[in-house]
């Protein structure tokens, strides 16, 4: 499966304990997310392409209200070093 830098970034730093926050409208439909490290910083390069682009390949998935790394997801993601020295 073909997955973007800017996405693989994002699932390591899920896969790390992170977590993405999601806004709804009055609809239902997601209008805007923000991905948090484990520490609480917030990812810069992530938005609403990305998050659809993930819940589409079923990389991240939601049991409850924060969206965390899928199964599937934590098997795509190539290994990185943890850069906390």
């Amino acid at each position: 499966m073909n997955i973007s830098r800017t996405e693989q970034r994002i699932l390591h730093v899920l896969a790390l304990g992170g977590r993405i926050l999601h806004a709804r409208s009055d609809g239902g439909k997601v209008v805007d997310v923000a991905c948090l490290t484990r520490e609480g910083a917030i990812l810069a390069d992530y938005g609403l392409a990305a998050f659809q682009s993930l819940r589409r390949k079923r990389l991240i998935g939601s049991r409850g209200a924060p969206c965390r790394i899928s199964w599937k997801g934590r098997r795509s993601v190539r290994a990185q070093l943890d850069n906390q020295g």
